[in-house]
């Protein structure tokens, strides 16, 4: 992507920030990163109290954080937590698909209702640019968690119908899973092997797309960069499948440790409920009303006219009419066992 130092300065110096679920795996390297370009202040909003004192003592001394504690389902704390902000990153969510298929009620007070009070406050708190963290299971969803992600979706992207004369823009960009993410299935069965315990695969047949947290932060920025509301951006990622994931990270992670692979046993445990055999990022409704780039999908709404479309592609990196008619992990080319390891490596250097 065509990010550059002078770009996202520009964007960022002097701003003041909300990051919302700021001590998560996404939120904090946000917040972490966005530290090199000087915004005038980045409020923290979570709703762990050690998750929050342990992410501010690794940022001990950097005087322009605040660690606000608060829930997006508290309307009321979000609209203080947002005085004066310009821009937003809402990454706060309840993200574990079978946590959310046992407790659908806590997933749609957190992911749609707290979704809401963050659009209801940015529109009377000044804020100018909103930019919310999806993920794939939103596409088409069969569990919970994909449909309140799906809702939250909805809700920003339709933010944009209300605000009248407001100068403020509301976007989204939409996620595969994110390697070595906290709770991530790398990260599982690397404390599996170390612990000495099996591997629990739920079907090897499964694909899934993958992205780096590196990667993961680039989309988001470029799209703070490009967004002029209504758009899902998505990066053009990998596809792995599952059982090919374990082998790697079993060939990987037990060199790194010394340990003998014969000893590392796999057990095939069946899909769990509210999982996929596969994953889209883009329907072929979507599709229809897409753009794209070499690294990137945009995607607006099909309440959108087509002559608006045309408008907004403008300065969009020389993006065209999306060629896709979907984009499906089952659609996709996978990689081969040595190309994760490559991907793997890559990503664990880049977050080291």
């Amino acid at each position: 992507m065509n990010l550059t130092e002078d770009k996202l300065k520009s964007m960022f110096q002097d701003k003041k920030i909300l990051v919302t679920g700021g001590t998560g795996s996404i939120g904090s390297v946000i917040v972490q990163r966005l530290l090199k370009y000087n915004p005038k202040v980045i409020r923290i909003f979570c709703n762990d109290e050690n998750a929050t004192f342990l992410l501010k003592e690794k940022l001990r001394g950097k005087r322009n954080l605040r660690f606000l504690l608060g829930d997006i389902r508290d309307k009321e704390r979000l609209t203080r937590a947002m005085e004066d902000i310009d821009i937003i990153y809402h990454a706060a969510a309840l993200k574990h698909v079978p946590l959310c298929e046992y407790n659908p009620f806590e997933a749609v007070k957190t992911n749609v209702l707290g979704t809401q009070n963050l659009i209801d406050t940015a529109f009377i708190s000044g804020v100018k640019k909103v930019i919310n963290i999806s993920t794939d299971k939103a596409v088409n969803p069969v569990n919970t968690m994909g449909a309140t992600k799906l809702l939250a979706e909805k809700l920003i992207t339709d933010a944009n119908n209300y605000r009248g004369l407001k100068d403020i823009t509301f976007s989204s960009v939409r996620f595969g899973n994110v390697l070595y993410s906290r709770g991530s299935v790398v990260e599982i069965f690397e404390r599996n092997i170390k612990e000495g315990n099996p591997i629990n695969i739920t079907e090897p047949k499964m694909t899934r797309f993958m992205m780096s947290l590196p990667d993961a932060i680039d989309l988001v920025f470029q799209a703070t960069i490009m967004a002029k509301g209504y758009e899902i951006f998505i990066l053009k990622m990998p596809v792995i499948r599952t059982g090919d994931l374990a082998d790697a990270v079993i060939d990987e992670y037990t060199k790194r440790l010394n340990i003998d692979k014969a000893t590392v046993k796999k057990k095939i445990i069946g899909v769990r409920p509210g999982e996929k055999m596969f994953e889209e990022l883009m329907t072929d409704t979507e599709a229809k009303n897409a753009f794209e780039t070499d690294k990137m999908l945009i995607v607006f709404p099909k309440t959108q006219d087509l002559k608006d479309l045309k408008a907004n592609r403008i300065g969009f990196e020389n993006a065209k009419k999306c060629q896709r008619k979907n984009y499906a992990s089952s659609d996709s080319e996978c990689l081969s066992i040595d190309e994760i390891k490559k991907l793997l490596k890559r990503a664990r250097t880049n977050q080291e």
